[in-house]
């Protein structure tokens, strides 16, 4: 039995999406944030850098969502979540997944926490920092809305839904408080296609299995 240890609206709804999109058997573990239940020994010995998600499957324990990603679309090759080995467009799947995760993702958790980056105590270099990662994004929010204009597919690849599409979904959900620069859902291709990502009934069962309320993006 695969097992997924995840808390809501983290980066853990990647592989959450793509169980529920394979249908395969699976059980979630929650791992109590609030609790720094992902900071104690039992957690630490899954995953040693205290994040999620962790998934387990079987003798395998897997850490890193993008990793887990690429796992689930290569141990379910029918579904078809990533193109061909081989082909020019597995090449873009890959730059698109290290891109997503090395990139945005990692922009984004400077804009949830960036009294990281700077010295305890210093709200005022914290608030900077937060304005200035929030910019960025924005910036990377347009990347991707001008992918999605050069295929005009419905999907982030094109035709078919993929594996990307639960990261780029999970990513642009992320931006629905931004204060100061435009959200996802505020970009004209962006929009749509997160709508019609909140129709897909994997996605809705991830929604509610999460207990998460509007706005959902």
């Amino acid at each position: 039995m695969i097992q997924l240890h995840y808390y809501p609206s983290t980066a853990a709804m990647v592989p959450h999406i793509l169980l529920e999109e394979l249908g395969v058997p699976y059980e979630r573990v929650l791992v109590d944030r609030t609790t720094c239940a992902h900071k104690r020994p039992e957690y630490l010995r899954l995953n040693p850098n205290g994040l999620l998600p962790v998934l387990q499957d079987g003798a395998l324990t897997l850490y890193e969502t993008a990793a887990i990603a690429l796992h689930l679309c290569d141990r379910h090759p029918v579904a078809r979540l990533a193109p061909a080995v081989g082909t020019d467009e597995r090449a873009h799947f890959y730059k698109w997944l290290m891109w997503l995760t090395n990139t945005l993702q990692t922009t984004l958790i400077v804009y949830f926490y960036p009294d990281r980056w700077v010295a305890e105590g210093d709200e005022a270099a914290a608030a900077a920092l937060r304005r200035v990662a929030e910019g960025k994004v924005a910036g990377m929010l347009a990347q991707l809305d001008a992918h999605l204009a050069g295929h005009g597919g419905p999907w982030f690849m094109g035709p078919e839904f993929g594996a990307l599409d639960a990261y780029v979904f999970t990513m642009c959900r992320w931006t629905r408080n931004f204060a100061n620069e435009r959200r996802a859902r505020d970009y004209p291709h962006l929009g749509p296609y997160l709508q019609r990502m909140l129709a897909r009934t994997a996605v809705q069962r991830v929604l509610a299995n999460e207990g998460l309320a509007p706005p959902f993006v």
